[in-house]
C-alpha cells in the first residue's frame, strides 16, 4: 500500500469516526458523569495501547528531555480539553458541540503563527479567522441575548476553549514529537490523563447516581477503541506526514456527520441560527486555508500526470 493511500485512508477514518463520537459521548452522559466517563475512556484506551507497545516492543522514552513534553501533552491533548468537552456536551446538543469544536482549525492557524517559525499569517488567513469567529458569535447570540441560559453559554464556551487548547497541543506535538512513536505519544499522555480525570471525578462529581447501563458501557468501549486508539494513533501518525493546518481541516466533515446522527438518532433540533453560524465557521476555515485545501486536492485526490 502506497504512503499516499495510507494518508487518505487514515484521514477518512479520522473524519468518519470522530464525526460519530459526539453522539456516543452524549449517549454515555445520560447515565454517567463527564469526568468519570472521559477517565474510563482513556484508562481503557491506555491499557490497549500499552498492550500493543509491549507486543511490538516499542521503547517508551521517559527522561528529562521527554517528561515535560508528555506532561504538557497530557494536559493539553486529553485532560483539560476532554474534561471541557464532556462537561460542555452535558449542557448542549452533540451537533452544536461539533460545530463549536470546528473552530479548531482557526485556533491552529493562530497557534501555528505563534509557535512555528515557517508559518506566515497573511490577510487571507486573518480574514478567514475573523469570519469563522463571527460564526461562533452567531451561534452564541440567541442564548446570550434572549434565553439567558447560563449553563448553555458556559457549555458553548467550554467547547470553544477545548478547541483552542487542543490546537496548542497539536502544534506542540508537531514541533517536538517527531522522534516518538505515535503509539507512545498517545499512550503516555493518555494514561496520565486517565489518572487526572478519574481523580477529578472523585473530588468534584457526585457519582452516586451513576449507572453502568449497556449503552453506557458501549459508549466507553466504542470511544476507547475507535474514538481514541484508532483515531489518535492515526492522527499522531499523520502529524508527522502532513501539515498540522491541513490535518485540522477534518473539522469540515465531522460536524456534518455529528449533526445528521444527532437529528436522526437523538432527535436534536437544528435551528436556522445554528445553520447560519455553522456556514460562517466553515467559510472562515475555507478562506483561511484555501491554499492548503487546493494543495490537499492536488496531492491526494488528483491522478499523477
Amino acid at each position: 500500500m502506497s504512503d499516499k493511500l495510507k494518508v487518505v485512508l487514515a484521514y477518512t477514518a479520522i473524519c468518519t469516526i470522530w464525526g460519530s463520537t459526539w453522539l456516543v459521548i452524549k449517549v454515555g452522559l445520560e447515565t454517567m458523569t463527564p469526568l468519570l466517563s472521559a477517565g474510563l475512556r482513556f484508562a481503557l484506551a491506555a491499557g490497549i495501547l500499552y498492550t500493543i507497545i509491549r507486543i511490538r516492543k516499542i521503547p517508551i522514552p521517559w527522561n528529562k528531555d521527554t517528561r515535560w513534553f508528555f506532561l504538557v501533552a497530557s494536559l493539553t491533548s486529553f485532560s483539560l480539553p476532554f474534561g471541557l468537552v464532556y462537561w460542555g456536551e452535558h449542557q448542549i446538543s452533540s451537533g452544536l458541540t461539533s460545530i463549536l469544536f470546528a473552530t479548531f482549525p482557526l485556533w491552529v492557524t493562530i497557534m501555528s503563527a505563534l509557535m512555528l517559525s515557517g508559518e506566515k499569517v497573511n490577510t487571507q488567513k486573518v480574514a478567514g479567522v475573523l469570519l469563522g469567529f463571527s460564526g461562533v458569535v452567531t451561534i452564541f447570540y440567541p442564548d446570550v441575548q434572549f434565553d439567558g441560559n447560563l449553563n448553555a453559554i458556559l457549555g458553548m464556551a467550554a467547547v470553544v476553549l477545548s478547541a483552542a487548547i487542543q490546537a496548542f497541543s497539536a502544534v506542540l506535538i508537531k514541533k517536538h514529537g517527531h522522534s516518538i512513536s505515535p503509539f507512545v505519544v498517545s499512550f503516555v499522555p493518555m494514561a496520565i490523563s486517565a489518572v487526572i480525570l478519574m481523580t477529578g471525578s472523585v473530588l468534584l462529581e457526585d457519582t452516586s447516581a451513576v449507572i453502568f447501563t449497556a449503552q453506557g458501557i458501549f459508549s466507553i468501549f466504542y470511544l476507547a477503541v475507535f474514538g481514541t486508539v484508532v483515531t489518535f494513533v492515526s492522527y499522531f501518525w499523520l502529524l508527522k506526514r502532513v501539515e498540522v493546518v491541513l490535518l485540522s481541516l477534518t473539522s469540515f466533515v465531522t460536524p456534518l456527520i455529528a449533526i445528521l446522527l444527532g437529528v436522526f438518532i437523538l432527535g436534536e433540533h437544528v435551528s436556522p441560527q445554528l445553520f447560519g453560524g455553522a456556514a460562517l465557521v466553515f467559510l472562515g476555515i475555507a478562506s483561511a486555508h484555501l491554499t492548503e485545501l487546493r494543495a490537499l486536492v492536488r496531492r491526494y485526490f488528483t491522478a499523477d500526470r
